[in-house]
């Protein structure tokens, strides 16, 4: 199997051992590490409600995606953490704004906790 990293300087680095993204089956799938609200430049956690963070962390999807030569209509899965699930529509709302088109399938649930503190994870997988 034909494997490659992916690496965005647009997006936070790894904090942990992972890559941002892979890619496989030469290059048509990608798999996106979870993002949390981290911005890029600092790496420090950005400070606001679910909503907020959602939106850094889907830019931060974003940044990675556009690094594999992909955006969000590729996006064929993805999975959301948060710590309290009363922030679903919150972060529903932001998270819809990425899918123009149909959405892809997607799974939410509720974690006790999150590295850094934060409120929202989201991982994906895309197929170019």
């Amino acid at each position: 199997m034909a494997r490659k990293t992916v690496h965005s300087d647009s997006a936070p680095q790894a904090i942990g051992p992972y890559s941002q993204a892979v890619q496989a089956d030469a290059g048509k799938m990608i798999f996106l590490s979870g993002q949390i609200p981290l911005d890029p430049k600092t790496m420090e956690l950005v400070q606001g409600d679910a909503a907020v963070q959602a939106e850094r962390v889907m830019q931060n999807l974003k940044a990675v995606l556009a690094a594999a030569g992909a955006d969000f209509s590729h996006v064929v899965r993805c999975t959301i953490f948060l710590i309290d699930l009363g922030d679903f529509s919150k972060v529903n709302e932001v998270y819809g704004r990425f899918f123009t088109g149909a959405p892809p399938a997607r799974v939410t649930v509720q974690v006790s906790a999150l590295p850094r503190g934060a409120k929202v994870e989201i991982d994906a997988i895309a197929v170019l």
